[in-house]
């Protein structure tokens, strides 16, 4: 018999097995909220502008562009790249604000705990 133990007593495993249960029920019940908190992003849209506000974007949590305008002046056949540009500034932002508040609000709900594969 190990030292310190007596006949017929079984081993201590941490506080037994209700603290675990209590534990992976408190993290089912995070993975709920971060599902919930997820889709509520999802829903969630943003806008950006680029050019003084001759392009905008909308784009929604799931980084999707849902919506383009273009103001006519700023259509130029004989400078389209400076219209490209203008149009990936402005989706570029609208992607990072969406990213940057998704982080925000899932870091509120883990308390600012990096959890990989979050988002």
């Amino acid at each position: 018999m190990g030292k310190g133990m007596r006949a017929g007593k079984k081993p201590s495993m941490g506080g037994g097995g209700g603290s675990m249960q209590k534990q992976l029920q408190q993290m089912q019940a995070m993975q709920r909220k971060m599902e919930m908190l997820q889709a509520e992003i999802e829903e969630k849209e943003l806008t950006t502008t680029a050019g003084g506000g001759a392009v905008t974007v909308t784009v929604n949590g799931k980084k999707e562009v849902t919506k383009l305008e273009l103001k006519p002046e700023i259509v130029d056949p004989d400078d389209i790249e400076m219209l490209q540009d203008l149009i990936m500034v402005a989706v570029n932002e609208g992607i990072r604000q969406i990213e940057e508040l998704a982080n925000n609000e899932m870091g509120k709900l883990t308390g600012g705990l990096n959890i990989p594969g979050l988002l």
